[in-house]
């Protein structure tokens, strides 16, 4: 091979989490043998930023998700660290009452269900410490890809080739491994989100219950992660009533705070989104693919397929 082309068989593109579960899932260096030692899978993930991209907030997981973290051999460390929900309850942003309580701790199938609101920092710093050194290649930026039988050809933004049997892109909304595969670009859904993460080294005092807030055009969410950190998050309809709200992280806090307060949303809820750090708020208009893209299209073809975001945005 040229000195400037690598040989790998799975192969993900991506730093978002359904990559990091994958990568996991071919190599388990601890704990016992794994996929890789058992059927001598090899697999790479290539990173385009120059390092583990840990920064971001939290996310629901579900039980699913966890049979995945137990198969994966970090199912209790993300336990320790996170509380396990009871119920839901979802309050109107108009009346303040309480519209619907929904208990969490019912029985399932497969068991008792598990549902926990996860820091993605967290998470994926603790997937990331149980590779092999090497697993993860970072600058490294997908920006071709070229069919060579039943290989195929990644062509890097450095100018380097990787030839692969099996690619799983994870690259995000403008996933070059979706367009590859003649996805459209997912469309703009109308609505937009924001969403911070707050620090209570003394505790927050919140139960273990998921929160939330619907009405008066807004839907917002609390969620504790811990003892001492809380989730919040926020979706709406832009207008051009909402001003500059989107020029900074400042003015689009005051602009979550300004439509909560002028609804009937708990102090200790306007709190969590008080006290979150400024660089832990950011904003972004929500995408999706439409189901009829997708019946129209395909999202694998010859050991090439997307999953997360570069799927369903």
């Amino acid at each position: 091979l040229p000195a400037n082309t690598g040989y790998a068989h799975p192969t993900v593109d991506g730093g978002r989490r359904g990559d990091r579960h994958r990568r996991r899932r071919a190599r388990r260096p601890r704990d016992g043998p794994g996929i890789a030692q058992v059927k001598g899978v090899r697999s790479v993930v290539l990173e385009s930023s120059a390092t583990l991209r840990a920064s971001g907030y939290a996310f629901t997981t579900w039980t699913n998700a966890f049979r995945a973290l137990d198969a994966l051999g970090v199912g209790d460390k993300i336990r320790e660290h996170h509380l396990l929900y009871e119920r839901l309850v979802a309050f109107s942003a108009s009346t303040g009452e309480a519209a619907a309580k929904l208990s969490l701790k019912m029985q399932g199938k497969s068991g008792p269900h598990e549902i926990r609101c996860v820091k993605r920092n967290f998470l994926l710093e603790t997937l990331e410490n149980e590779l092999p050194e090497g697993t993860i290649r970072y600058s490294s930026k997908i920006v071709a890809i070229e069919e060579e039988g039943n290989v195929k050809l990644l062509h890097m933004a450095d100018g380097s080739t990787i030839r692969a049997n099996v690619l799983v892109g994870c690259d995000g909304v403008n996933s070059v491994v979706a367009r590859w595969l003649g996805l459209h670009k997912p469309i703009l859904s109308g609505r937009s989100a924001t969403r911070g993460l707050a620090e209570y080294p003394d505790g927050h005092g919140f139960g273990p219950e998921m929160l939330q807030f619907i009405g008066q055009g807004f839907r917002s969410g609390v969620l504790p992660c811990s003892d001492t950190s809380v989730y919040w998050n926020y979706t709406w309809y832009p207008s051009p009533a909402d001003g500059d709200a989107e020029e900074s992280v400042d003015k689009m806090r005051q602009h979550v705070l300004a439509r909560l307060r002028a609804a009937k949303i708990p102090a200790e809820a306007l709190d969590v989104i008080e006290r979150s750090e400024m660089s832990d708020v950011v904003s972004s208009p929500l995408r999706f693919r439409s189901p009829l893209a997708l019946v129209r299209g395909s999202i694998c073809r010859g050991g090439v397929c997307v999953a997360g975001d570069a799927f369903h945005p």
